[in-house]
């Protein structure tokens, strides 16, 4: 028996003999072992407790799992087991014996080791180290790319460039210790190894992440039991409960020391002293580093966030100059000087019918109202409105050019994943086999025509949850009309009671759109489960298309209500439109434009300062619930036991949502808020702090996946950059009073006096008790008046030119900004002439040094001519040094002096 006192681990190595066999060796240590993995440096920069124990070997990932007793398959006694219990606890020890004997087969040395946990639980952590030979075969397999040469033409950023030329200081750069060079690459090539630089080294010629990847490759493809049933990779292991976790190590600790400042950090350090910290917030973002610790698939994301964060900058000045416009200029606002200053000018008539309650009132009672509806509705908007859709497609351009650079350079340029294997769900799902027409090997699959049956019935389900979202929306439009009825009947409340009606309803849509959004997340993953779809991918841009079309709705439809539907159908005296016996609600005196950015600002913001406050809150709880189930020894923890109480990643699907609806509420109805953008930008700066601190100190570290751009999310930005245009022209010519007041301008008075007289007309004799007026251009009768019909003509013909003009503009701007920079073009031609003199002539050249083909004394003297001249092209006189550690912080210090990339 185990002394649960002491803590004691029970040690096992698995390495790979002559004979293919796997053996053990145990060793028992305790926690008072001194020698215990030796001890980590002061300076972090070699953290001993990610090697094996012999300290030379590198721990490139880690597999845990827990049983509840003492013994490796459980404390349970048999006899205490049922027979089903008992069987399945002998199957998982099969299925895991089985699949760590094929990663020992496939080359992969591993040290499983012991700890006892509080509760009485045994957690089994089975480190894994790659050789050399296994590195260099799957790095070709992977087509992993290596360096050739250095690159002499350092990435800067366009605001650098431009502070520069200024001569301004640029308070944004700051000097990041061990920032990874640039290089020309070309694919890994076993046979051409010594042409690439640093290869003498085989300790650090690989990166952590690209050894990381590399393992995770072999852990996807052993198998643990039959083929045929799926039973293949470490996902499903883990999906089955076989296996707790799998994850590679974190390069030590993030802390600093405060002692150890001026020693070299590890990465994780360098990436939360000069990215996670919150004093961080105004520095460039150091993407190199990110992808070299995270892969290229987060370095893309945080790469877009910067972008998008910098371009909204211009567009929040702009923003905030606009309504700083109409701060200035309300006291000149001649509608609401004719509101105010005519008292008891306009008996307005009762917003509900008068047999319960409702009485006249008069339009100067909301004078406070109208002053402020001007700070929403003036010229500046307009101008606004154009503005941010030039804007968002302009900004969307540059992003293609500034994604197809960082494509290249972090060598996934075409990128795709050829042959992407089935998710784990379904080969354990999949009720037939079928050849697969790439690989032609015997896969898991699912008749075509009825997951065509399931996808359909998951979109009727989408169409139901659509339909109840609009049934809710119906809901807080009653609830408007009941609260403001009281609210209207309170002579001290009537000037207020719209605002007030409006403003609850908002935060009551708030809090439905939140609780509907989580409840459809979990129903949509369920759906897309459902309908069987082989690869991530496809699973993936599944339930991306259904997550977005309902939060589209769910976020945006009752905006889009207020911008385009409220006030439209409300009849008029002795003819009301009604909805459930209850008046449809009309907008104020002031507009609907002002309620339109109540409603988008509870949104918005309210739907902001949620998420923060979940992603600030949810990773410690989540990491305090998994340490409290777990309860490893708090003392002298390893690196494996640290980084398995940290939480798992979930991916980057709920952070891309966040930014994506972000950027809808910023553009499509920007015209009714031009703070949209500001408060959009605070946002971001504290969401990539608050990302970038999960990713280093709170989540285990991932496996680092390839991406050449953001996906699927493009597309879906570009949808919205369209819909935008298209609605800001409808909500300048509809929503807004700009063109009614331009018109009465043009007909009647320029200086717009009389222009609130004109606008609201008389209620039908016999309608009502006594006569009243009510908004809208209608005549005695209730008909729609000449200049209705006109301004109705202005409007159509203001959309249809709005939207083909900043479509043309926009479209030339897509064919004089080209989707790849002249410069990139020319490092691409030269990367591959580089690759075809290193890969191809190099053979033709070593056979004539070795004197096997038979040429003539003139041939020799041009081949060698020719391989002086590649000499000189593949190694130049650099004051870098030609092969050294690529991952060494002392080759970097030549680069200090260089820029960073943002």
């Amino acid at each position: 028996m185990m002394d649960t006192g002491s803590s004691p681990k029970l040690t096992y190595f698995f390495q790979r003999g002559d004979d293919r066999e796997m053996y053990k060796v145990p060793r028992f240590s305790t926690e008072d072992d001194d020698s215990d993995y030796g001890t980590s440096s002061a300076n972090g920069v070699e953290e001993r407790l990610c090697y094996l124990r012999d300290g030379k070997r590198k721990v490139d990932f880690v597999l845990v799992y827990e049983t509840v007793g003492p013994s490796r398959r459980g404390s349970v006694p048999a006899s205490q087991l049922s027979a089903v219990q008992d069987k399945k606890l002998m199957k998982q020890e099969q299925w895991r014996r089985k699949f760590m004997e094929n990663l020992s087969n496939a080359g992969l040395d591993m040290e499983e080791e012991v700890v006892q946990s509080s509760n009485r639980k045994l957690v089994y952590f089975i480190k894994i180290h790659a050789t050399w030979p296994v590195l260099c075969h799957y790095a070709e397999e992977l087509n992993m790319r290596a360096p050739l040469q250095a690159h002499p033409n350092p990435s800067v950023n366009w605001s650098e460039i431009a502070l520069n030329t200024l001569r301004l200081p640029n308070i944004m750069y700051q000097d990041v210790p061990c920032k990874p060079l640039d290089f020309y690459t070309c694919p890994f090539r076993k046979s051409k190894i010594d042409r690439f630089l640093g290869s003498e080294n085989q300790e650090t010629f690989f990166s952590n992440t690209q050894r990381s990847r590399i393992v995770y490759e072999i852990l996807s493809t052993a198998m643990f039991g039959k083929k045929k049933k799926g039973e293949v990779g470490i996902d499903r292991l883990v999906d089955e409960g076989i296996f707790s976790s799998a994850f590679p190590l974190h390069d030590g600790p993030y802390e600093v020391k405060k002692n150890s400042k001026s020693s070299p950090m590890n990465p994780r350090q360098v990436l939360y002293e000069y990215w996670a910290r919150w004093g961080c917030w105004y520095k460039y973002q150091p993407l190199d580093h990110i992808r070299e610790y995270f892969g290229e698939k987060i370095a893309i994301y945080f790469a877009w966030l910067g972008f998008y964060t910098g371009w909204l900058l211009p567009a929040a000045i702009v923003g905030l100059l606009v309504f700083l416009y109409g701060v200035f200029t309300m006291r000149y606002n001649q509608l609401a000087v004719e509101v105010c200053e005519n008292p008891r000018a306009f008996k307005m008539c009762p917003l509900c019918d008068e047999n319960i309650g409702c009485n006249y009132w008069y339009l100067d009672d909301i004078c406070g109202y109208a002053k402020l509806a001007y700070l929403f509705d003036h010229p500046g908007t307009v101008f606004y409105a154009v503005f941010v859709s030039f804007w968002a497609v302009t900004f969307l351009e540059y992003w293609k050019r500034k994604s197809a650079s960082l494509a290249h350079h972090w060598d996934c340029m075409g990128f795709q994943d050829e042959i992407e294997r089935p998710r784990p769900e379904f080969a354990a799902r999949a009720p037939f086999l079928e050849r697969n027409p790439v690989t032609g090997i015997q896969e898991p699959s699912f008749p075509r025509s009825l997951r065509n049956k399931r996808i359909a019935a998951g979109l009727g389900i989408v169409f139901l949850m659509i339909s109840l979202v609009i049934i809710f929306i119906v809901a807080v439009i009653i609830y408007r009309v009941l609260v403001s009825i009281p609210l209207f009947q309170n002579a001290t409340f009537r000037s207020q009671a719209q605002a007030i009606a409006n403003m609850s309803g908002a935060v009551v849509n708030l809090f439905l759109i939140m609780a509907m959004s989580r409840i459809y997340e979990k129903l949509a993953y369920r759906l897309t489960s459902w309908e069987m779809h082989r690869t991530q991918t496809e699973f993936d841009d599944n339930l991306t298309f259904k997550v977005f079309i309902f939060q589209f709705v769910n976020y945006y439809s009752s905006i889009f209500y207020i911008a385009f539907f409220k006030g439209r159908f409300v009849g008029y005296p002795g003819n009301y439109t009604l909805i459930i016996n209850l008046r449809n609600e009309d907008c104020s005196a002031g507009g609907c434009l002002i309620e339109l950015a109540q409603q988008l600002a509870v949104i918005m913001i309210g739907k902001q300062i949620i998420n923060n406050a979940q992603e600030i809150i949810v990773p410690k709880l989540k990491a305090w619930w998994h340490n409290k189930q777990v309860k490893l020894p708090k003392k002298r923890r390893t690196r494996w036991e640290e980084d398995y109480g940290l939480v798992d990643y979930e991916g980057l699907f709920e952070e891309y949502l966040e930014m994506v609806l972000q950027f809808g509420f910023i553009t499509i109805f920007v015209a009714a808020f031009p703070l949209a953008p500001l408060f959009a930008l605070l946002n971001n700066w504290v969401e990539i702090r608050l990302d970038a601190q999960k990713f280093v100190c709170e989540t285990r570290r991932i496996v680092a996946e390839r991406a050449e751009n953001i996906g699927i999310w493009f597309k879906i930005l570009n949808m919205l950059a369209h819909l935008a245009v298209i609605s800001n022209g409808f909500l300048i010519a509809f929503t807004s009073e700009f063109l009614p007041k331009l018109l009465y301008q043009y007909e009647y008075n320029w200086n717009l006096e009389g222009y609130i007289n004109f606008t609201l007309a008389y209620s039908p004799n016999g309608t009502l008790r006594e006569q009243c007026r009510y908004r809208g251009l209608r005549d005695e009768h209730g008909n729609h008046t000449p200049f209705f019909w006109r301004l109705l003509a202005i409007q159509f013909a203001f959309v249809i030119i709005f939207e083909h003009v900043v479509f043309g503009v926009c479209r030339l701007i897509d064919i004089l900004v080209p989707d790849i920079p002249e410069s990139l073009e020319l490092k691409i031609k030269r990367e591959r002439y580089l690759a075809k003199q290193a890969l191809q002539d190099s053979d033709t050249i070593m056979k004539v040094a070795a004197g096997v083909d038979d040429f003539g004394e003139r041939s020799r003297r041009m081949v060698l001519d020719l391989t002086a001249e590649i000499s000189n092209e593949l190694h130049p006189p650099d004051p870098l040094p030609p092969k050294r550690s690529l991952t060494s912080c002392s080759m970097n210090q030549h680069t200090r002096d260089r820029p960073n990339t943002s």
